[in-house]
């Protein structure tokens, strides 16, 4: 039998790590949309701010969102939301629940974290950024296949299942809101700007699908020119996509199966699962787009609440 203290630091390692290949995945593709985009063209960079909700703490304590305040803010800064700061706790998660971890595991969450905080300051320079964000996004990932290889399917994995699916869910709708409600003003009904925008909105969905690493597969389903309502459809509705919104919500569905008192937490899951079917994206994108996302996001999160409130806070 897992305990709850065990069981709540192995889902939080994975968010954590989740949370950290996620962030550095935004960086980069935003830091290589200026390759793209027209010289001289501004990016808004308060926008990863948001994406990663943390835009009122970075307001506080930064007067202008420059690109070098917002890379600073999201991979070194200590406030714990940077990657230097979500990886000391992916490090301290993993450490005290060494007994049930496969030791490689540990040892490459520890070799990660030093790396990071080693060579962060490539991260802030622009010319070797990429190569620093890489090397974090390809040990993030090597951990997860680690773990996924060497795992018992026992409890202690299916709480790292649900930890990694429910980070995954949760940032697809940020990228989704935040990245298409700026990025492209029109679709949240601001006409400023929206004419200027409009011939590279096709290189705008392009990015928002690289940051997941979804171009690939969507050209696989998708033959048709990038539009918005077929980028957003497949990260939300796919289920074959495993980053996509409906992938991991079915991905918890099976999970919360091995789950010992998982009716309270299951019903949550197949409420936001219909929620997300039955969403139809066309009409959503013409009227408001970004309310539905807030409301999805809110179930979301209630999500994790049922979680924490079923196996980590039993007597509360």
């Amino acid at each position: 039998m897992l305990l709850s203290r065990v069981a709540e630091r192995v889902y939080w390692q994975a968010r954590y790590l989740e949370r950290v290949e996620n962030t550095a995945r935004l960086l980069n593709v935003f830091s290589g949309l200026l390759l793209d985009l027209p010289s001289g063209t501004k990016l808004g960079w308060h926008t990863l701010v948001q994406i990663t909700g943390t835009e009122a703490l970075f307001d506080s304590s930064h007067k202008q969102a420059s690109e070098r305040s917002v890379v600073r803010f999201l991979l070194s800064e200590k406030n714990g939301y940077s990657i230097l700061d979500l990886l000391a706790l992916t490090r301290e998660n993993a450490r005290t629940t060494r007994e049930i971890m496969p030791t490689e595991a540990f040892e490459q969450i520890n070799n990660l974290y030093f790396f990071a905080r080693e060579n962060v300051n490539q991260g802030v320079s622009r010319g070797s950024r990429y190569e620093f964000l890489e090397t974090v996004i390809a040990s993030c990932q090597q951990i997860s296949g680690l773990m996924a290889g060497t795992m018992s399917r026992d409890a202690a994995y299916s709480f790292v299942r649900l930890g990694r699916s429910l980070e995954r869910a949760d940032m697809t709708t940020r990228i989704v809101d935040v990245g298409s409600g700026n990025l492209l003003p029109s679709l949240s009904g601001k006409a400023t700007e929206s004419e200027a925008i409009e011939p590279y909105e096709n290189i705008l969905w392009m990015n928002i699908l690289r940051s997941q690493s979804a171009y690939q597969m969507y050209r696989q389903h998708v033959r048709y020119r990038i539009n918005a309502e077929d980028v957003v459809k497949f990260l939300l509705q796919s289920e074959e996509f495993p980053r996509a919104t409906a992938h991991n919500l079915t991905t918890l569905t099976k999970v919360l199966d091995r789950l010992p008192n998982n009716n309270k937490v299951a019903r949550q899951v197949n409420k936001t699962k219909r929620m997300v079917r039955q969403g139809n994206i066309e009409e959503m994108l013409s009227q408001g787009l970004l309310q539905f996302i807030d409301e999805l996001q809110i179930e979301i999160a209630a999500i994790h609440h049922m979680i924490a409130a079923t196996w980590f806070l039993p007597n509360k």
